[in-house]
């Protein structure tokens, strides 16, 4: 199946190939912080201008939480829209710069203010200490509505990878009232069953960027044991409904592990009456809308997303 990859992402995998990085399960988490913060920049797309971009301070529970908000360019000055974003990076690795360029996306595109934490990270707090970190974080986008110029209605979250995972969570959370109300949910490739077992982990388990044992390593440093693994809070497809979630524009990528799990998440929200937007990206691999160096359809994703959550807003009750 390889003569169907995009271009642009062989030519990445090639060039990845010929560096051989460092496999992050081979060594600590903070060497794979290490390598991840430095290869960020080089596959990185367009930083673009914003309006404003502040770096903030609030409480949560675990203590204080780094954040960083964006004003798009056009952003309105009083009750506009505003999306709450979560990094990837397997719950490890991934900081407020390795996402940066895709924030200052969303915050142009949809002319709104993006809110990302910096929440903690495994194996130093492991689950849920950073899924508490996103819901507190989403609780103060509310409590703060007037000082951030944002509507408390009209909250978005989204999130790639690990942190596509986290949105998902928030947004079934924010279902059962055990978090604000939100007005769509944006995942990007998302993880959502930590068992690993569906089969595009068989058929791209090596040689497309996330590998199969890397996978494993970030899940069983998120997890506190094997138990945690059929917890909905870990794995959201094992919920036991989804239906009443906010509606969900889907993210998946080709040649990617996570590929049959995203899908199979899109088929449950539509199954249980959920609006979903699927997107697939056949000749696409896990992580390209951060590649936008190199991968010309990475903004395109983000435009797709800004454009379903507009819809989403759009449509009645």
């Amino acid at each position: 199946m390889t003569e169907q990859l995009d271009e642009s992402a062989r030519r990445l995998l090639d060039m990845s190939n010929r560096s051989k990085p460092r496999p992050f399960e081979t060594g600590t988490p903070l060497e794979a912080r290490i390598d991840y913060n430095a290869g960020c920049p080089t596959v990185q797309g367009t930083r673009e201008t914003v309006a404003s971009v502040e770096d903030r301070q609030i409480d949560g529970p675990n203590g204080p939480i780094t954040l960083r908000i964006y004003r798009g360019i056009g952003a309105r000055l009083k009750n506009g829209p505003s999306l709450l974003y979560f990094h990837g990076g397997g719950w490890v690795i991934g900081n407020l710069d390795s996402h940066d360029e895709i924030c200052r996306w969303f915050a142009n595109l949809a002319q709104c203010t993006v809110v990302c934490p910096d929440y903690r990270l495994a194996p130093e707090h492991k689950f849920p200490a950073g899924l508490t970190d996103c819901a507190a974080t989403l609780a103060f986008m509310v409590d703060s509505a007037a000082d951030l110029c944002i509507d408390p209605r009209r909250i978005a979250v989204a999130g790639d990878s690990a942190g596509g995972n986290l949105a998902a969570v928030l947004a079934l959370m924010a279902r059962s009232g055990d978090a604000p109300r939100l007005v769509a949910q944006l995942l990007i490739y998302p993880n959502t069953d930590a068992a690993q077992t569906s089969d595009s982990y068989r058929r791209y388990g090596e040689g497309y960027g996330l590998t199969t044992s890397v996978m494993k390593w970030f899940r069983d440093h998120y997890i506190r044991t094997d138990a945690d693994i059929s917890d909905w809070r870990v794995s959201p497809l094992r919920v036991e409904s989804v239906a009443g979630v906010a509606p969900a524009f889907v993210i998946t990528a080709g040649y990617d592990i996570l590929a049959d799990e995203g899908m199979a998440y899109a088929e449950r929200l539509q199954e249980d009456g959920v609006r979903v937007v699927p997107r697939h990206w056949p000749g696409q691999i896990h992580g390209f809308v951060s590649m936008g160096r190199y991968i010309h359809v990475a903004r395109q994703a983000v435009e797709e997303a800004v454009e379903a959550w507009r819809d989403f807003e759009g449509a009645p009750d």
